[in-house]
């Protein structure tokens, strides 16, 4: 370079000077526009900070900064102090051997001591979380979502005056018991020529395309378009697809946009908008009614991740969430599709025969039929018998899913002075070594006595489901352990007053912590129960889940390009939900059918069935079927699991540290909520982390005091700014 040729250099970067600031100007003043109308959305009473911040494209703490009331309440007066480590904190009583608790089983007055057996507990059953789409039209919610936990909370000062007692929800129901006698004991025969068996078929793929509303992208294979949608009903949306992608397209995939909630504001509930969508006229086309041997016919209303099934003489197709498989938080179609492709290899590996269906559930279901043993001769080549329809019912009015729970002062004090979010990394993975097979044993509060202490000992330890009498212990002052029928169909409440008595039913894993907890016994009553031979029907299934999500957490972290980072890390939370809602699948929810019928033609709705909607064009009804004959149902392996996550939720100990962790580990009076498989709390503790199914991952962390919440949605937002703290903490700390 000469003198001449600098001297040009510097009149040409001179101009980009100038062009910067001219850009400069107008960005700014486009930053302007999106500030002010971030205040102005943020006056609406309804916003959300967590809903605003994606479509103004900045952080939820931007958004926070703006308008400042869509933070967590600050307190006016300085919080209080803060709550003592919790890490370690040791049982109220000196251990005793698990025998000495047998007085106790057989009703007398003696109070045992409390007894370390998290090691033991860590044992128990399998784990679930979601049913399976049943025949006709479900419309019960799609597992899943599985957990999300937080808040946090602050311990009462010693010194504080005693709070005024909890109300204890009004009890709404009266839980099932097994008739007494012969006719109970015929419950725990399996339904007649019916198992669970190995298929001799292969699945049959249907070809994906996946679709971003919001943007009308499109992607099919390799190709991407872009669509003109219009409003993004069913009648454009398949119209604009098909005139672009092949008939043998049968699976369109919504990756972003929701289209089934553009009209939200017009209904009192999400549901009652799903619904209008997914039953609006679709000129051409018709409400799939049958497909072969498919029991899936019908549209499923769900109120975020809704299954619309429509056909055209012999073209069938169907629109669904990805939801229900993970959420792609923004990714682009594209990028999707990668991650259904990582998904197939990795479980290709194990499953050469494998198949992506249409959900996570059905997924789960057929793999693991895949796994039943098939050679001749070897136990339960038979297949696994299915349990009576009365078994069947008793456990689904008596097994609950994952705890959910928010805890109000005075248990909790008004002010928290932060609040932490711990969730269990791949729960229900930690807990599908050992399930109940074969017909149960019924086991009355007599042949209960009538045991040795080793007897009763190994019964609770087993695979088993009991109905019992609890008393809550003098002097608690923790969170309850064992659930209680509240108010509500399948709603359950968690009671911890002192003294407090109560019926219930409750897995082996749960009863066996209220005994052995590391606080104080809880007083349980065998009234009956239900006890199975321990088998391993969902190892084998579940190990090489957890293979493929290791693989692709792996994948995640190490690949060189962002959009494969990307599709990894959905491919991993992908196979999270196939195991998750696999094993709800099991539960078996009875067939809810949905439909609709136009105004005016009321005597097409069956008899038996209720109106649930309607839009003024069209009635929505739902009828509730009853069990089906499903070979593949075994809500005695989801009640299981269940019930060992939940138990692991208050305790379980980590081997390999010598550490146990859990809300029973932490202070009395800083557990805020349970969400699943998620903690909140005021307690900061520091628990390992392997990255390891079970383990507890600090997700979340708001680190300044605040108005604790006082509904669920609070709750949720908080989750949001929590985890939206702790990653800019992370982010800063890098």
């Amino acid at each position: 370079m000469n003198s001449k040729e600098f001297t040009a250099g510097l009149t040409e970067l001179r101009g980009v000077r100038d062009d910067i600031k001219t850009v400069r100007k107008e960005l700014e003043q486009l930053e302007a526009d999106r500030d002010r109308r971030i205040k102005e959305l943020g006056t609406y009473e309804k916003a959300k900070a967590d809903r605003i911040a994606p479509a103004a494209g900045v952080s939820v703490l931007d958004v926070v900064a703006l308008v400042p009331r869509l933070g967590p309440d600050k307190p006016s007066a300085p919080a209080q102090p803060e709550p003592v480590d919790a890490d370690g904190q040791d049982a109220a009583a000196a251990p005793v051997q698990v025998g000495t608790l047998a007085p106790d089983l057989r009703r007398t007055q003696e109070q045992p001591a409390a007894a370390d057996s998290d090691a033991a507990l860590d044992e128990q059953l399998c784990a679930a979380d979601e049913a399976v789409l049943a025949a006709a039209v479900d419309t019960t919610s799609p597992a899943g979502e599985a957990p999300a936990a937080e808040h946090d909370q602050e311990q009462p000062p010693a010194t504080a005056p005693a709070a005024a007692p909890v109300p204890v929800p009004e009890a709404g129901r009266e839980l099932p018991s097994i008739p007494a006698g012969e006719s109970g004991d015929a419950w725990c025969a399996p339904t007649h020529n019916l198992a669970s068996k190995r298929p001799n078929f292969t699945q049959q793929p249907r070809q994906m395309a996946f679709l971003d509303t919001n943007t009308g992208v499109l992607v099919h294979r390799d190709q991407t378009v872009r669509l003109e949608l219009g409003s993004a009903s069913v009648a454009e949306l398949l119209s604009a697809v098909y005139a672009t992608v092949p008939d043998s397209v049968e699976r369109i995939y919504i990756t972003a946009g929701d289209p089934w909630h553009r009209d939200a504001d017009r209904y009192p509930f999400l549901r009652d908008a799903v619904a209008a969508w997914l039953n609006a006229p679709v000129p051409g086309w018709s409400v799939e009614s049958s497909r072969g041997k498919d029991r899936l016919a019908g549209h499923l209303v769900h109120p975020r991740n809704p299954v619309g099934r429509w056909q055209r003489g012999d073209q069938h197709t169907e629109i669904r969430s990805v939801g229900e498989w993970f959420d792609a938080d923004g990714a682009e179609p594209a990028t999707v599709r990668d991650a259904f492709v990582l998904l197939w290899k990795a479980l290709h590996r194990h499953w050469p025969d494998v198949t992506l269906m249409g959900s996570p559930s059905q997924t789960g279901r057929d793999l693991w039929s895949r796994t039943i043993p098939a050679k001749p001769g070897s136990k339960w080549s038979e297949g696994y018998p299915v349990m009576s329809q009365e078994i069947r019912g008793l456990l689904h009015a008596t097994a609950g899913q994952g705890r959910t729970e928010l805890i109000l002062p005075p248990r909790v004090p008004t002010m928290l002075p932060r609040l932490v979010e711990f969730d269990r990394t791949f729960a229900y993975a930690k807990h599908t070594w050992a399930c109940g097979v074969g017909a149960p044993q019924r086991v009355t509060a007599a042949t209960f006595a009538s045991w040795s202490e080793k007897q009763q000992t190994n019964a609770l330890f087993a695979p088993s489901h009991w109905q019992i009498r609890v008393t809550v212990p003098d002097g608690w002052n923790h969170v309850g352990i064992l659930p209680a029928p509240a108010a509500g169909d399948r709603a359950w409440y968690y009671p911890a007053e002192p003294g407090q008595t109560f019926t219930t039913w409750a897995g082996g894993a749960e009863v066996n912590l209220a005994l052995r907890n590391p606080i104080a016994p809880w007083r349980i009553e065998i009234l009956d129960g239900l006890l199975w031979e321990s088998g391993t029907p969902l190892r084998d299934w579940s190990t090489k889940l957890k293979d493929a999500w290791a693989s692709l957490q792996a994948l995640a972290s190490v690949h060189g390009d962002e959009r494969q980072r990307t599709a990894a890390h959905l491919a991993s939370r992908g196979v999270r939900s196939i195991l998750l809602y696999g094993i709800g699948g099991f539960a078996q929810r009875p067939r809810i059918t949905t439909n609709s019928v136009p105004v005016g033609q009321e005597h097409e709705i069956p008899a038996g069935a209720q109106i649930i909607g309607s839009d003024g064009e069209r009635i929505t009804w739902q009828r509730h079927n009853g069990f089906s004959r499903d070979p593949y149902a075994h809500p005695e392996w989801a009640a299981g699991v269940w019930s060992g996550a939940r138990a692991a939720l208050l305790s379980t100990k980590m081997r390999e540290d010598n550490v146990s962790v859990g809300a029973l580990h932490l202070p009395p009076g800083s557990v805020v909520a349970f969400r699943t498989d998620a903690i909140y709390t005021t307690a900061d503790v520091d628990w390992p982390y392997h990255g390891q199914p079970g383990d507890y991952l600090k997700k979340g962390r708001i680190p300044e005091p605040f108005t604790g919440p006082r509904t669920e949605e609070e709750l949720l937002s908080l989750q949001t700014l929590g985890r939206a703290y702790l990653a800019e903490e992370q982010e800063a700390g890098r």
